[in-house]
């Protein structure tokens, strides 16, 4: 059905805000079944760039699965990193960041952490409470990876900080030695 209203959008004049909703739902449609190399070919098939701009911004602003805020992030930062403002682009950076992290997660576990894809940061601390050190271990390392040359509104010196609030809490102990006496 999607194709055939884009067939019928090349034969007759469609208002423009009624293309981009079509555009958007086939793209989220492609995307939630895990079709990525269509959903790549839909953007590439899109002549005006502003209107593909706008789908890809409007698909990730629906809050689609992990795999499609991963792939819709990185095609964002890597057609439209000029076109985005400061705020926006660090606002994807750290959703494509974060989405990466989550990727490294055992499966079943990624559900409980989605809600923080798009604060990596705030993914690591809440990682690091719940005891997930190998996990934090990957995670670390994949952001270290990440972020350099990049400036998305936090450092790798963000991260060690993080880190060594952690380990200094962890060895901070809440009870005083008694001294033995002989």
């Amino acid at each position: 059905d999607y194709e055939l209203c884009e067939e019928w959008g090349h034969l007759y004049p469609v208002p423009r805000e009624d293309l981009i909703n079509l555009h958007r739902e086939h793209l989220l449609h492609l995307l939630e079944v895990g079709d990525m190399e269509k959903a790549l070919q839909l953007l590439q098939r899109i002549e005006e760039p502003g209107i593909c701009l706008a789908i890809s911004e409007q698909s990730l602003d629906q809050h689609p699965n992990l795999a499609a805020s991963h792939f819709l992030a990185d095609y964002l930062t890597a057609h439209f990193y000029a076109n985005l403002t400061t705020a926006r682009r660090n606002e994807i950076q750290a959703l494509y960041m974060g989405s990466k992290v989550l990727l490294t997660l055992p499966e079943l576990s990624r559900v409980n952490y989605f809600h923080l894809s798009s604060r990596p940061l705030l993914m690591l601390e809440q990682l690091l409470m719940n005891m997930k050190v190998d996990w934090v271990a990957v995670a670390v390392q994949t952001l270290h990876q990440l972020l350099s040359g990049q400036e998305i509104g936090f450092t790798v010196e963000d991260i060690d900080n993080l880190l060594s609030k952690y380990a200094e809490k962890a060895l901070n102990f809440p009870f005083a030695l008694k001294e033995k006496r002989s």
